[in-house]
């Protein structure tokens, strides 16, 4: 009996490499804040170093019920592929909300975002070319600066002082380099906490309206005020209405899981942001859309609201009488008036970063500030988040931190 001839062994040419990933990935580095949330994930850590809302603060009986009501009443369409631009239950709920701010909005002014960090990518798609000049405060927020770095732009920091950009050093940088667009955290600044006064804002829309930039205005901290006198957005300025987009965020105020934001702006901006995302992601989350307006429809968020900024105040408070305590002789740090965030100098011949390992060995950790600069770096700024943890637990935390100082 013959047996059956062994198949030939097939010829595998010697393979291409494939393309490298592109170098806007290349480039641009990871959030250290990402990664050292990831380090010091241990539950026994106390963490100073995210900038997270408080989960027991969430109200999750009320987003279940709008999520039920949401699947109850109109499933077909809570299920469904939805409009670019967003529910318009939403959206005249969020307009609503931003008119009572002082900001004058109508629900065809905005387009719902997948969380604010998806309207300053699709503001960074519409305006910035590569090489174009992106103006930062500095220090900035991590995100906003991987965001403009994968677009390719040239990243210009504008000197701060303790009130936040300084209008001086703006009109001399923006006559220089003559940017596209100046980013900004107006109100209670991540990572300083920070708030930048009326009069100085006034500056930053009359320097973009002289010399021709775009300012992208990012609130999600501005409903976190435990004190002082709310100050007027930069979009409410008519020198510089046509030429502000303004990003929000209901992560900081109902949930962040639900990566709900929002973008307002000029007609013709806006359209290009409509377009931008349908090419991103067609749309946002047609149920979280419509279980957000069910819940701004049945419940009282400003209720919510109050009850988040009492405990945060508490927290914030613990914190600020703490520090005097926990950081060495000669240190600076500031006291918001709202949002997440206190900003903390140590002295000359400290640096942060090389002390956090130290501070992680003693189970408590917090964000070295140099990350944050665009321009020449304080090897001394650390950020402190006070709103994931209790009072107490925020006392503890701070006598850990001694330790490193000892």
């Amino acid at each position: 009996m013959l047996s059956a001839a062994a198949p030939a062994t097939p010829h595998v040419p010697s393979a291409a490499p494939v393309p490298a990933v592109s170098s806007r990935l290349a480039d641009v580095g990871p959030s250290p804040v990402r990664e050292i949330l990831a380090l010091t994930a241990r539950p026994e850590v106390i963490n100073f170093a995210g900038g997270l809302p408080a989960p027991e603060l969430f109200d999750v009986e009320g987003l279940r019920a709008a999520y039920d009501r949401a699947l109850t009443e109109n499933p077909q369409y809570a299920l469904q592929y939805s409009t670019t631009e967003g529910d318009p239950e939403l959206r005249t709920a969020v307009a609503a909300r931003l008119t009572a701010r002082d900001l004058p909005t109508e629900a065809d002014d905005l387009l719902v975002t997948t969380g604010s960090q998806q309207a300053l990518t699709l503001l960074t798609t519409a305006l910035v070319e590569p090489g174009s000049v992106v103006l930062v405060e500095d220090p900035c927020y991590l995100a906003a600066l991987q965001t403009f770095g994968f677009a390719g732009a040239r990243i210009v920091p504008v000197p701060t002082d303790d009130q936040g950009i300084i209008p001086e050093a703006l009109e001399e940088i923006a006559v220089r380099e003559q940017p596209t667009l100046l980013y900004l955290v107006p109100t209670f600044q991540n990572p300083t906490g920070r708030t930048l006064p009326a009069e100085r804002r006034h500056a930053v829309a009359t320097a973009a309206a002289r010399h021709g930039f775009w300012i992208v205005e990012d609130d999600p901290y501005g409903e976190l005020r435990y004190e002082g006198e709310r100050v007027p957005f930069v979009a409410a300025d008519p020198v510089a209405a046509d030429r502000t987009a303004l990003i929000g965020s209901f992560s900081k105020v109902m949930a962040p899981g639900l990566r709900l934001g929002y973008l307002r702006a000029p007609a013709g901006l806006r359209r290009a942001c409509v377009i931008a995302k349908q090419a991103a992601d067609l749309h946002t989350s047609t149920i979280d859309q419509a279980a957000a307006a069910r819940y701004l429809r049945d419940s009282d968020l400003d209720a919510h609201v109050a009850v988040i900024r009492a405990a945060y105040q508490e927290r914030r408070d613990a914190m600020l009488d703490g520090l005097a305590g926990a950081l060495p002789e000669g240190s600076r740090w500031n006291r918001p008036e709202g949002g997440m965030f206190i900003w903390a100098t140590l002295p000359a011949g400290y640096d942060a970063t090389t002390l956090l390992a130290t501070a992680v060995g003693h189970e408590v950790a917090y964000v070295p500030g140099a990350p944050f600069f665009c321009g020449e770096p304080d090897p001394g700024a650390m950020r402190l988040s006070f709103t994931t943890h209790s009072a107490d637990e925020i006392r503890e935390g701070l006598r850990r931190l001694s330790k490193i100082f000892a």
